[in-house]
């Protein structure tokens, strides 16, 4: 029985010592059909950006993308993180709903346009970092490990000295693939968590609306070792069928960065576009 129990105990040190890692996505996207597509490189190469633009059609179990390779390869979430963080944030109480203030301080900020008040669905689409850090204060190292593992999000590193800053900075790592599978997850509701955060983010998550197609989803810039990484992961909703989107770029030298910003959404649009999902 000793013996049992100091096996408990060290079972116990490791579980909480290790990072929260979850490296095998939980959907059936290994049984997917995989159709290489050429002309995604053509859109990147127009946009002056390396990367991979990976569309999954669950109507037909098929993905496209122009290198499959790169779907694998783990990199910060940076601001997609801002998904599960509110999400997080909902499930804990920490945030109210989407019309919760968060009050400037006064203190100088990297943009101006997060130097205001601010609700809730506001500091989602402006991306507002110090919002998301106050956020994650407040859920605290062991709730937002606990969360997690429940949302099998990415491989995460999370202690007391980085709960603010880990999808920015750090050895925290998601794969393209794994932002599919959550995306999948998320939008079937087979995630834990109640039908009245899935409807808060929703809303927080639509971009464009119109009489033909709903586009939803969220942007992310990292930037590690002086390389930028940009990210999208969303869906698009026409009719009755659904096309989800994961783009993970990286500029060319010659790059204007005054673009990037825009150009991750652009990229993903243009991929639907080819694959004649939409004019």
């Amino acid at each position: 029985m000793k013996h049992i129990a100091l096996l408990a105990l060290i079972s116990i040190f490791f579980s909480c010592s290790q990072p929260v890692q979850n490296p095998k996505p939980t959907g059936n996207y290994t049984q997917r059909k995989e159709v290489v597509r050429p002309d995604f490189r053509q859109i990147l190469d127009s946009a002056n950006v390396v990367g991979s633009v990976l569309v999954f059609d669950p109507q037909t179990n098929t993905a496209y993308s122009n290198d499959f390779n790169r779907c694998e390869v783990g990199f910060l979430p940076a601001s997609t993180f801002k998904i599960p963080n509110s999400i997080i944030a909902l499930e804990t109480g920490v945030v109210e709903d989407d019309s919760t203030l968060f009050k400037w301080n006064g203190e100088k900020r990297r943009l101006p346009i997060w130097e205001q008040d601010l609700i809730f669905m506001d500091a989602f689409r402006l991306s507002c970092v110090p919002c998301y850090q106050e956020i994650a204060r407040k859920i605290g190292v062991e709730r937002m490990k606990e969360y997690l593992s429940k949302l099998n999000y990415g491989n995460m590193v999370v202690d007391s000295a980085t709960i603010d800053l880990f999808w920015l900075e750090g050895d925290s790592k998601i794969t393209m693939n794994q932002q599919l599978d959550f995306l999948l997850r998320y939008f079937k509701r087979e995630l834990p968590i109640t039908e009245r955060t899935h409807q808060i983010m929703k809303r927080l998550m639509l971009i464009e609306s119109n009489d033909s197609w709903n586009f939803s989803g969220k942007t992310g810039w990292a930037i590690r070792n002086g390389n930028n990484i940009g990210w999208f992961v969303g869906y698009l909703e026409k009719g009755n069928n659904v096309y989800f989107v994961v783009t993970d770029i990286e500029p060319n030298e010659s790059f204007n960065m005054d673009f990037f910003p825009k150009i991750r959404t652009q990229i993903s649009m243009g991929a639907f576009k080819k694959l004649k999902i939409i004019d």
